[in-house]
């Protein structure tokens, strides 16, 4: 199908762009496309314009600044994984970008505009989640902080204010004696995932100290799996961990559609996540 008529401009700066998205509130940000274009063909998205932020380098680029990684929204998702400072420093990251659909999405497509299109079927969202990311607003008085747990509100929801850009994310270092896993389950390399676990996990003294777990495509937005958390803190592996994976999905409301049903989501939840923790905790 053929878009409907829009606007386009490509501002030079990140100032610029945020001015041209607070006069207009029907206004939509262009990063990488890769999300967006799909839905304008589909006439599933009406934007009065589109504002091209894919030339502004103060959007791009991965800085290690010491107790965190910054990351610029218009990094790629190639760049992302062949980032020396991702893979030393944020590792969980850059093994799930590296699961996003093909090299050609993921040359063209960012991490910004992924998790700015908020769609809990993405992979990056929850992973941002679970290492309790901070994402940075740009706009015309400046730059705003969001935690990753108030930035997805709904589907396809985020806490971005009119004429706010998304300039970058913060991930902090986790540090020595972190393992990190994703697993998901889709039916192509291409497709959404139908149901994705990001796991990072501390191991102290032969038993798990700490587990984080974000969940992909189990409700309207990206989710912590809190309940599995807290029973994970002290378990031994073994038959401590698969108890407490099973509780993976409590607290989730997971969609049904052509793909899977909704009681189908939370047995995979409940076996990915088990299988997600074990292999970040090191054990087969």
């Amino acid at each position: 199908m053929i878009p409907a008529q829009f606007d386009y401009v490509r501002p030079g700066s990140l100032a610029e762009a945020c001015a041209e998205l607070a006069a207009d509130e029907d206004a939509k940000v262009l990063a990488g496309g890769q999300s967006l274009l799909p839905l304008l063909r589909l006439r599933l998205a009406y934007p009065s314009k589109l504002v091209d932020v894919g030339r502004l380098p103060e959007l791009s680029g991965v800085h290690d600044r010491g107790d965190h990684v910054y990351i610029g929204a218009m990094t790629t998702h190639d760049e992302v994984i062949r980032s020396a400072v991702v893979t030393e420093g944020c590792p969980l990251l850059a093994l799930a970008t590296a699961t996003v659909a093909d090299p050609a999405v993921r040359h063209r497509g960012t991490l910004g505009g992924s998790l700015a299109h908020a769609d809990p079927a993405g992979d990056l969202p929850a992973v941002v989640l679970a290492l309790d990311g901070v994402l940075v607003a740009g706009s015309e008085e400046g730059e705003r902080e969001i935690p990753a747990a108030e930035f997805f509100v709904d589907y396809l929801e985020t806490a971005l204010r009119p004429g706010e850009v998304l300039a970058g994310v913060k991930i902090p270092k986790l540090g020595p004696g972190w393992g990190f896993h994703y697993e998901k389950f889709h039916r192509t390399a291409q497709a959404w995932a139908i149901v994705g676990v990001a796991a990072a996990v501390r191991r102290a003294d032969g038993a798990i100290a700490e587990a984080r777990i974000g969940l992909t495509n189990m409700g309207a937005t990206p989710l912590r799996a809190a309940a599995a958390e807290s029973a994970l803190r002290g378990a031994e592996l073994g038959d401590q961990v698969r108890q407490a994976c099973e509780m993976a999905d409590e607290g989730t409301s997971p969609p049904a559609d052509l793909h899977a049903q909704p009681d189908y989501r939370r047995h995979l939840a409940r076996v990915l996540t088990r299988r997600a923790v074990l292999a970040a905790a090191g054990s087969p």
